[in-house]
Parts: structure tokens; sequence; C-alpha cells
């Protein structure tokens, strides 16, 4: 988006991050080359040639063409990222494996710049509360990669910058939705206008349903949300905007399993409600400041009594259940101190409370706090040189302090062609359960005697040591604009010397286990051969070491009570955590009368998800085709959708008899009319 400033010059919105000015014709190559300006990895705009990692972005076309209809499922689109459908498991997005942790606390996920990490979910993003639609949505930046310089301990494996549509670009009424097999019942209204002479809205609400994947042994599976979300923009001045963002979703599940006293059937209730505030004011060409605060509160309820036939008593459990809060503010500053040189810095206060009955027992509100200084420097001394350097330095009431700092150098050996060196070290903290749980919970009815009648959830290990991750990439990017064709290919070497995981102690808590080596290769080709065509390939290869640290197998180490077939399982589920292989093509064609058509495929190799199960090798084909049309002078859209075409295939459990959690094919009609 582009906002006239008093002087003539411009204001450029580039996913949450304002650029002002000449700067716009400083470098006008940034924004009319057939690549997209990322500006999540440095928090400066920058071409993808200089960013000091690799980016995927997915813009709105490619997010319709997915034929997704849960956001999670858009990140099959992205080489080396791995999701799976939702069902009675909670729905992960990983990045080169790592998927022991329901809501993948490994990879940060923004939205307009707010991290949906949770201190109740265990510091990780619940998918199912996601505060925002996927026809919200103007574009998705993936980095690829560590980046806790620019977002702090939870980018460890990367990050996904969701970017909603500007306000100014929703007008009018629209409904639509979606109708097909499953129980796929889907509605949507959205509002847009403006608010005064200098504001612009955007409202939508969203309601969900299906009946989830087909029963295949001891569970049911439905899936029903709630969505409200508003968003509304102000420009106060000629220097000086305000953004305001307010929502709230809900979810509902059930999980459990059928005739098991010992984790019955129960439903699984979710919310998020969130508000922010974003104030910008631009100094010059390559000056603005930004000061950003924003609160969340979740509230789950996972309440219902289990019966432990061993020792005979009954136990109320809600492990995920409760309310966590987080209060954020961030300032940030972006200027340039010499010519060639570009500076994004600030700092940011994160305040975190966490309340539960079950894994905070008698220990009502449980604080955290987290204080943060970064900076990124982007230097380009030459014309074939852009040189990257950044630093983060946290300080964590629970986890300690951490510096995390990277360098990076991009050589651009034509004006096609770039050649990419970097190094970055990367810090990942636990949990607030992490550290302050006390999960032990005593019977209903009896006496209370520790160890003998308790069970146990789960502990604290207040000691615990931060997950470090050094990583050394190289990476090579061909942007060939005469034949409308890109290629980003990404090296890595991915060491982590203390990988956390739950110990097999009594009680259960969480410690440092394993080293591991994550070593591959991946790319993503894009080529545009007509207008009316777009094509695009993405393949990752991943090889995944672990060695036990012999502190996990020493006498009273987290794995000396584990037996030889679970230390083999823990050991198989980091080595095969990723698959060696994944394949993703999308075709996105244009026919006559404006009839669009995409096809999607994926190929996935074998892999875990978990400790006791496997995911056999699979491969499955999406479709969409879309009618736009006019009527009466109404602009809508009727399409259908169809997914897992190639028939049933397993994505999380797959293995064992009987088969689990089996992926059917899915279709619905949709139809959308705008006002």
């Amino acid at each position: 988006m582009i906002k006239p400033l008093r002087d003539g010059r411009r204001i450029l919105f580039v996913g949450g991050i304002v650029l002002a000015g000449s700067a716009v014709a400083a470098d006008e190559d940034i924004y009319f080359s057939d690549l997209p300006v990322v500006a999540s990895v440095s928090r400066l705009p920058q071409r993808q040639a200089d960013a000091p990692t690799s980016v995927t972005v997915i813009d709105r076309d490619m997010i319709r063409a997915s034929g997704a209809r849960d956001l999670n499922d858009v990140f099959r689109l992205v080489p080396g990222f791995l999701t799976f459908p939702n069902n009675t498991d909670s729905a992960r997005v990983t990045y080169h494996g790592l998927t022991d942790e329901e809501y993948s606390p490994r990879v940060q996920v923004l939205v307009d710049g707010r991290s949906l990490h949770s201190p109740l979910f265990r510091n990780g993003t619940n998918w199912a509360t996601i505060p925002v639609a996927i026809e919200d949505i103007e574009r998705i930046e993936v980095v690829r990669g560590t980046n806790t310089v620019s977002y702090g301990t939870n980018a460890f494996l990367g990050v996904i910058n969701i970017i909603t549509v500007d306000p100014a670009l929703a007008r009018g009424f629209s409904v639509s939705t979606h109708y097909g097999n499953q129980g796929v019942r889907d509605y949507t209204l959205r509002s847009g206008g403006k608010l005064g002479e200098s504001g612009d809205y955007r409202f939508t609400y969203q309601a969900r349903s299906d009946h989830g994947l087909t029963n295949q042994s001891d569970w049911i599976d439905w899936n029903r949300s709630q969505l409200l979300d508003f968003r509304s923009d102000f420009t106060l001045n000629d220097t000086d905007t305000l953004q305001f963002g307010a929502g709230h979703v809900q979810a509902t599940m059930p999980v459990g399993r059928l005739g098991n006293a010992a984790w019955p059937i129960h439903d699984y209730a979710q919310s998020s409600d969130y508000l922010q505030l974003l104030w910008r004011r631009a100094y010059a060409p390559d000056s603005d400041l930004q000061v950003r605060y924003a609160f969340v509160s979740d509230k789950a309820s996972e309440a219902h009594v289990e019966r432990d036939d061993d020792k005979g008593y009954q136990y109320a459990i809600d492990e995920y259940g409760d309310r966590g809060t987080r209060h954020e503010l961030e300032v940030q500053h972006k200027f340039s101190p010499f010519a060639g040189g570009r500076v994004s810095w600030g700092g940011s206060w994160r305040h975190d409370e966490v309340q539960s009955a079950t894994m905070f027992a008698g220990m009502g509100k449980v604080n955290r706090d987290v204080a943060r200084v970064f900076g990124n420097l982007e230097w380009k001394p030459v014309t074939r040189f852009t040189g990257n350097v950044g630093v983060s330095l946290e300080n964590d009431s629970l986890g300690g302090f951490h510096a995390s700092p990277r360098v990076s150098g991009a050589f651009h050996l034509t004006p096609e062609n770039t050649l990419r060196l970097g190094f970055s070290r990367a810090f990942r903290t636990g949990s607030t359960a992490d550290y302050r749980a006390n999960g032990i919970v005593c019977p209903l009815a009896g006496v209370c005697e520790p160890g003998v009648t308790t069970r146990d959830i789960f502990v604290a290990n207040p000691g615990l040591a931060a997950e470090r991750m050094d990583t050394w990439e190289i990476g090579y990017l061909g942007d060939w604009r005469s034949l409308r064709m890109s290629l980003d290919v990404r090296l890595f070497n991915e060491r982590i010397p203390n990988r956390l995981l739950q110990a097999f102690t009594e009680p259960d808590t969480m410690a440092p286990v394993q080293k591991i080596d994550i070593r591959g290769a991946e790319y993503q080709w894009k080529w545009q051969p007509f207008d009316a065509t777009r094509l695009m390939l993405a393949q990752s290869f991943v090889d995944i070491a672990a060695d036990f640290l012999p502190s996990a197998l020493a006498d009273g180490g987290a794995l000396s009570d584990a037996s030889a077939g679970t230390r083999n399982n823990i050991d198989d589920l980091a080595d095969h955590s990723a698959p060696s292989r994944t394949t993703t093509v999308l075709l996105m064609q244009e026919l006559p009368r404006g009839i669009q058509l995409s096809l999607a495929g994926y190929w996935v190799d074998r892999m875990k998800w978990t400790r006791n199960s496997w995911v056999d090798k699979y491969h499955r084909f999406d479709a969409r085709i879309a009618y736009p049309f006019k009527l009466a002078g109404r602009r809508g859209e009727i399409s259908y959708t169809a997914q897992s075409l190639n028939g049933d295939h397993g994505e999380f459990k797959a293995s064992g008899q009987p088969a689990d959690r089996i992926v059917e094919m899915r279709h619905w009609l949709g139809l959308r009319l705008d006002f």
C-alpha cells in the first residue's frame, strides 16, 4: 500500500514494515523485479537477493490455487515444511523435523507482526485458534531458517509472517460459503469501507465445521470454529498512521479414546482474543519509527475424569486447560546511518501469565517477563556485494540471558545470479511449564500420598538450559526476468548440541537428551511462461543424525529409566522426524472466460510425527476450478475444490493395525457474492 507524504514522497507498506519516500525511487529495481520484496528476515524491505537467508513468498493467488481450507495446509507449498490435516491431535507446522512437541514451538508464527505463540499452549502455536480467515490474507512470508535475531527465541527454525489485506482494499459486503462431503459447512461474511475521512476498516465473521477424518479405530473426530476479526487503519496526518485490530476465535473438537477409562472421549474447547495497536511515523526517506502494543488472552478446557485401574483412583485432569495471557510492547526504528547502509533496531518487553489447576496445581498465576533488544545492519559498499549483520540480546526471567548473532554476505555475480554465505546462532528457551510446572494430581477421593496415590503429569526443571543451534548455509538465487523464471537454492547444516525432550523420569520433566545434526538441500523454482500460466516446483532433501547425550543415559539421567525399545523409538523419532525427500508441484492456469484452474501435487517420504507411530510414504493431488462472474451488476465466484483426488492415504498416524488417521478424498462447492 502506498500513501503520499507532504513533499510528494511516498510511504510503501511491505509486510508490516514501512519504507518512506524516495527510497522507493532510489532503487526501483526492488519493486519492479519479478521477485517480491521481503521484510520478514531483517525487518528491512529487501530484494530477496539481498536478504540474509531464503524466503518463500506465498501470495493470495497461490493460497487460493492451493485449495487449502485449513491455513496449516498452505505450508505444504514451502520446501522443508511439514504439516498434517486437523484431527483429534492438534495440527502442527514444522521445518526440518523435530516433530515431538505439540503446537510446534520451534517455528515463530506472526500475524501483522503479532506473535501467536501462547504461554497456555507450551509456547507454541495453536492452529485451531489462528485469529485470521484465510480469505483475509494478502500474503505470507516464510523465512526458511533460524531468525531469532529479528523475532526472538521462538524463531528457532524459521518464521511464518502472515500479512493481512489492507482495509483500504476491502470495500462493500461479501458473503461466501463452502458445502461438501465429510460435513464441510463454511460461512463467511466480510464488510469493508471508510471510517470518517481518514480511516478504513475490514470486518470478517466466519463459521466452519466438518466431520473430520473418518473414524478408523477407537476415536471420533469433528471440528467446529467461529471467528470475528476487525482491523482499521487511520492516516492521522502526512507522516503518521495508526492501525487497530481486535478479534475472537473459538474452536471445539473431541479428544480421547473410545472405551478407554484412562483417557475417555471428551470435548476440547479453545479460544483466543486479541487486541493490537500500531503507530508509525515516517521521518525521512530512510527513517521511520514504529510502536506496537498487543494483548492476547487464550483459554482452553479439556476437563475430564480419568480412571487409573492400577491405583484404583479417579483423577480430574485438564492438562491444556485454563488461561494464558500476554502483554507485548515493541519499539522499532529504521534509518540510514551512511551511504549504502540501512539499520533496523529496537527493543521489546513481554509479560506472560498462565494458570492451570492441573499443570500449575496450587500455584495460582505464574508470571514470566522477557526483555529484548535487536539490531540488523544491511551494508552495500559496492554493487556486487550485500552484507547483513544482526544480533539479538534477550533476557528471560525464567530462561536466562542469550545473545543470538547472524552474519551473511550476498555476492551478486551478475544482476541475475547471487551467491549467499551465512552463519547464525540461535537459542530456544522452554515453555513456562518446563520451568515452573507442578503437574502432580491428587485423587478425587482418598488420601493424597505423593508418589503413591498421586497421578504425575509433568513437573518443572528450573535449571533447564535453552536449546542452541548453529547454522551454516550456502544459498543461490537466480532471477531471470527475460525468461520470467527464478530459482532459490539453500544448502544447510543445522547443529543442535542439546535437543530438549520430555524425559522418562518419575515424574516426567523436560531435559536435554540428544545432539542433532540436520543437513540437506532444498530449492524452489518458479516459472511463468505465459501471462495465464504459473508453475512452481519445490523439493527438499534432509538427513538427520542424532546421538544420545552421555548425561541422558547415565544413572539418574533423562533416559536412565527408559527401556531399550523406548530409546530406539526416540532415536527413530529424531532421525526420521523429517522425510528424506519431499516434492511439491503447483500449476496455476487461467482458461478462457476467466476460468481459473489449479493443480497441486505433493510427494512425501516415510517419516515419524510421534515416538510410537510411522507415516508411510504417500502422494496426494489437490485441484481447484473457479469461475468468476457478474450477476445483475454484482461480482461473484463459483468454485469446486477437491483434496486427495488420488484416494486414501495417511499423513499423521498411518501405520499399524488397524490403520489410523486415514485421509480420504474431501471436496466441496464454493460460492461467493460481492455487494
